[in-house]
């Protein structure tokens, strides 16, 4: 892509390379560090993304800092705040993090989709035609302000067939390929990058957190099917959309969890704090009938003298509209996009705020279909604490190395000389090293 600023690419993960990788998930309401050792599985099922065994060496979390809705606002609280987290998951696997892959949160992740053709003549396809027809797709510009995160090819098609994924040997007349760019705001990705680099890391590479929280929940199958995972965060929620292995759709809507735990405040004029616990512990999306007959207890604003009192059906008042309009802007969001309810959708729900109860329910409801909670699989040495939906998206940044090679942007043409460190037999050296 043509935008200036762009994240660091990963580097492809070879199915018979072992390696260790810091994951740092930036949310809005918890900042969690994964370090873990991969390893190769040898014999991978077609269609599985999972090419090596996850086991997790180092973790540490805490209490996010200077972030709101996915977005860095104060840069020394983040800075912080990364290190502490950092910090911690250090000390647990006794080793020092040089490098992490980081999740975008925030930024209104969205997507834009390019197609480009090629004509074959009638003759075999070849794997030049192929780097032809994606290095066309990946030269399209993106709209202003805006940076890829992704860059996905979707599916080929051959003389108007679609559906192709392997088109190499296959004779036809014209190659056509889609590609998925899933973008973000460019000040809010290098803001991100800033915070982490001022804590003596280096990037090594961004993910969208519903794209990685897919990876890291999903099942081959599922993704092959077509699903939608609902990433809800504490200042955003996002949706990705799969189907046929690949990711398809990917938008946000700057509404979570932490906007329920601040209409809980205004509502029963509480502290922060006290409507962070009431949610926590008593709060529900969805009304039962003994909700008049429990009390909930808190303090007022400025009272701490004595403790206020409440049914517990006001606070489900409180909760459910907001878990309602945010499924709502979700539902709508997919129609338009080209992706309406059905009663055949099956729904991943991930995220610290998809463990209220009630949501899997309001999702089912507002947004048809099947609908479970997901939790980190395939991700062996988490901790019981850590094996919840709040981790999905950490856990995903693990899984991420293993499909990066399925990623495609457009070469930089940098001249170079034919002779010295970068010439052609140290760029084969270098091939070769980062292969096998």
């Amino acid at each position: 892509m043509n935008s200036p600023g762009v994240p660091p690419r990963m580097k492809p993960l070879s199915p018979r390379r072992s390696a260790t990788f810091a994951a740092l998930d930036v949310g809005t309401s918890k900042i969690a560090c994964l370090i873990a050792r991969l390893t190769p599985l040898g014999a991978v099922a077609p269609g599985d993304w999972r090419t090596h065994r996850v086991r997790v060496v180092g973790i540490g979390h805490q209490r996010s800092l200077g972030v709101k809705n996915g977005l860095v606002v104060d840069m020394d609280a983040a800075d912080a705040a990364i290190r502490q987290t950092v910090d911690a998951a250090e000390r647990m696997a006794g080793m020092q993090v040089e490098r992490v892959i980081v999740t975008a949160s925030g930024g209104r992740l969205s997507s834009q989709h390019f197609q480009a053709k090629r004509v074959i003549g009638g003759r075999e396809v070849a794997e030049h035609d192929i780097h032809r027809v994606l290095e066309a797709s990946a030269a399209h510009h993106l709209n202003r302000g805006r940076i890829a995160v992704h860059s996905l090819p979707t599916g080929f098609s051959l003389d108007g067939v679609s559906g192709i994924r392997e088109p190499k040997d296959m004779i036809g007349e014209e190659l056509a390929v889609d590609l998925h760019v899933a973008t973000c705001d460019q000040a809010a990705a290098r803001n991100l990058l800033v915070a982490v680099e001022r804590s003596h890391l280096s990037v090594e590479a961004m993910a969208a957190a519903p794209y990685v929280a897919g990876l890291s929940t999903l099942e081959p199958d599922e993704a092959e099917m077509g699903v939608v995972v609902v990433d809800m965060g504490a200042g955003s929620t996002s949706v990705a959309v799969f189907a046929r292995g690949e990711m398809i759709h990917l938008d946000a809507v700057t509404l979570g969890g932490g906007h329920v735990t601040m209409d809980i405040a205004r509502g029963l004029d509480a502290r922060l704090s006290d409507a962070e616990r009431l949610k926590t512990f008593h709060g529900s999306a969805i009304a039962s009938t003994s909700d008049e007959r429990e009390t909930i207890s808190f303090d007022h604003v400025g009272e701490s003298d004595h403790k206020a009192h409440a049914p517990k059906s006001h606070l489900v008042r409180i909760i459910r509209p907001r878990i309602e309009e945010t499924l709502e802007f979700l539902r709508d969001r997919l129609a338009k996009a080209g992706h309406p309810s059905g009663p055949g959708r099956r729904i991943v729900l991930t995220g610290g705020a998809s463990q209220l109860t009630g949501v899997a329910e309001a999702a089912r409801r507002i947004l048809g279909g099947q609908v479970r909670v997901g939790r980190p699989i395939g991700v062996e040495g988490l901790p019981d604490s850590s094996k919840s939906p709040a981790f999905a998206a950490a856990a995903g940044l693990l899984v991420y190395p293993q499909v990066a090679a399925h990623e495609y942007f457009e070469p930089r043409r940098v001249e170079r000389a034919a002779t010295g460190t970068d010439g052609y037999i140290s760029r084969v050296g270098r091939w070769l090293r980062e292969s096998f």
